[in-house]
């Protein structure tokens, strides 16, 4: 049976898609650095762009660990999709696990995102009145990740439902 787009059923492109927008905001600011007091905020202006605002591949693995399991669920399951067996065989519930996980290495990256400074720096920041916060690109892969869970959960109730592979639209 060879692939064809047209036969990708929408769920499928819900996969493949919040994949891709996830990836692309390991490119946008995941963490940001702001202050509450003048003089901290002067020093954060005079820092470089990269230490006050840092993109998921200088937050660490949590960061873009998530993103990067979204979009091969998403190939997998746009690619595999058409292929009773593999349906059959458990893709559904490979992608909504695959989508699980993803959101426990998102939530543990915000739970742990201090950590990306050693224990010195974590200590002069607070001192310094600096806070962490969660940028654009953390919130936007978050919204992915639960667009994908969604689709999964749909997409594996219909296929339990029927008995049988998922229906294609």
């Amino acid at each position: 049976m060879a692939f064809s787009a047209r036969e990708v059923s929408w769920r499928e492109w819900v996969a493949l898609g919040s994949g891709l927008v996830a990836v692309g905001t390991l490119f946008l600011p995941w963490t940001n650095l702001t202050a509450t007091n003048q003089d901290a905020e002067e020093a954060l202006r005079e820092s470089p762009a990269g230490e006050v605002a840092r993109n998921a591949f200088t937050t660490g693995f949590l960061a873009y660990a998530g993103p990067l399991l979204l979009l091969l669920a998403g190939i997998a399951v746009a690619v595999l999709g058409q292929n009773r067996k593999a349906r059959v065989s458990g893709l559904p519930h490979l992608w909504l696990i695959a989508s699980l996980v993803a959101l426990v290495l998102m939530v543990l990256g915000w739970v742990v995102i201090d950590r990306q400074f050693d224990e010195d720096a974590r200590l002069l920041l607070e001192q310094g009145g600096v806070g962490i916060y969660g940028g654009f690109g953390r919130y936007l892969a978050l919204v992915c990740c639960l667009v994908s869970l969604f689709a999964a959960t749909w997409d594996v109730r219909l296929a339990r439902r029927r008995g049988t592979p998922a229906n294609r639209r």
